[in-house]
């Protein structure tokens, strides 16, 4: 584990920021009864907040695992320009919602397009921030490699998610640069504002890119959090006391995260809503089930029990002819003890 001190504290800040900002903007939504593209002004800020405040936290406590001075200082100053990207971001957006505009695609006056140009430079550096951290990791050696994998895993599935992003600055059908005062959006093949699920926003009657959005760049915390609950659960059972075990259940873990990741993703470019999904959408699920059982089966029945604990296989003893005795009997009689209490471990 790693110590507190060794945590981004400019990380650590913006998310405690982020929390005082989730409350504010939960007083919002009581309050100010305002609304604005179809859902109450006060939930964008709510909703970035409280995503901010798992994603400033999990890349302070990646951090806090580079090994050396000079990657941490690296790290520092990645996760420093992370922070600040998200601090301008963050008040933009509450900033227009003070003024009752919407912050993401408006060109309605040049200040309007002024704010969101600035907003959408941030998300690139933002991005460019986080990927300089990944590449920190991907070269950050751990001792538990289940845990290396997960950090890996989860960072690369957040930028993934996070590029998602990219893709909703496109003009939607209808809209034009410089003509028209909304550029952009995150629904496909219907207008942002209508029909939406509860608590997430999500439309219900198109695709919305916010969903592989959500779901990627949130991989980073998700992914830790598998190998944190095969950890707790190691001393219970047997299987999972073997690290390359624990390893191979989250690569598994983290090939159908990527595959969900894609079909949610392939899914709203289609402009078919999450709670709707096809027969091609099915058929790919139950295809990304059936991989993650038999991934999941085949991690499980690697090794046995008895040779997961131990961490080497098990030996038969030859006792067809007595050993001879010799300045080594002493150390054969250990191993032989030993192999005889490996022998009484039950078998699965």
């Amino acid at each position: 584990m790693s110590s507190w001190r060794l945590w981004h504290r400019p990380l650590v800040v913006f998310s405690l920021a982020m929390v005082v900002l989730a409350v504010v903007s939960g007083v919002g939504l009581v309050v100010d009864d305002r609304r604005l593209v179809g859902s109450p002004i006060w939930f964008k800020p709510f909703k970035f907040s409280v995503s901010f405040v798992a994603y400033g936290l999990s890349l302070a406590w990646a951090l806090s695992l580079l090994p050396t001075s000079r990657s941490r200082r690296a790290g520092w100053w990645a996760g420093a320009v992370v922070a600040v990207a998200s601090v301008v971001e963050m008040v933009i957006i509450t900033g227009q919602v003070v003024r009752g505009k919407r912050s993401h695609f408006n060109y309605e006056t040049p200040f309007d397009a002024t704010l969101y140009n600035v907003m959408a430079v941030t998300v690139v550096i933002l991005w460019l921030g986080t990927l300089a951290i990944a590449v920190l990791l991907l070269r950050t050696r751990l001792a538990d490699r289940a845990s290396a994998w997960a950090i890996r895993s989860g960072i690369v599935l957040a930028l993934a998610g996070a590029a998602v992003g990219f893709l909703m600055t496109r003009p939607a059908p209808g809209q034009q640069r410089g003509v028209t005062d909304v550029v952009g959006a995150h629904s496909v093949g219907v207008p942002d504002g209508g029909p939406s699920m509860p608590l997430t926003g999500w439309s219900t009657t198109g695709g919305d890119l916010r969903i592989p959005h959500f779901f990627g760049m949130h991989a980073l915390q998700l992914l830790p959090l598998v190998v944190m609950g095969l950890t707790l659960l190691a001393p219970r059972v047997a299987r999972l006391r073997a690290e390359r075990v624990r390893l191979r259940l989250l690569l598994v873990a983290s090939a159908t995260y990527a595959a969900v990741f894609a079909l949610v993703t392939w899914q709203a470019l289609r402009g078919q809503p999450l709670i709707h999904p096809d027969g091609a959408t099915l058929t790919a699920t139950g295809l990304i089930f059936v991989g993650a059982a038999g991934g999941t089966y085949g991690a499980l029945r690697t090794t046995g029990p008895a040779r997961a604990a131990t961490g080497r296989p098990r030996t038969a003893v030859d006792t067809s002819r007595p050993s001879r005795p010799s300045k080594y009997s002493n150390f054969s009689k250990v191993s032989e003890t030993s192999d005889a209490s490996d022998a009484k471990e039950p078998l699965a």
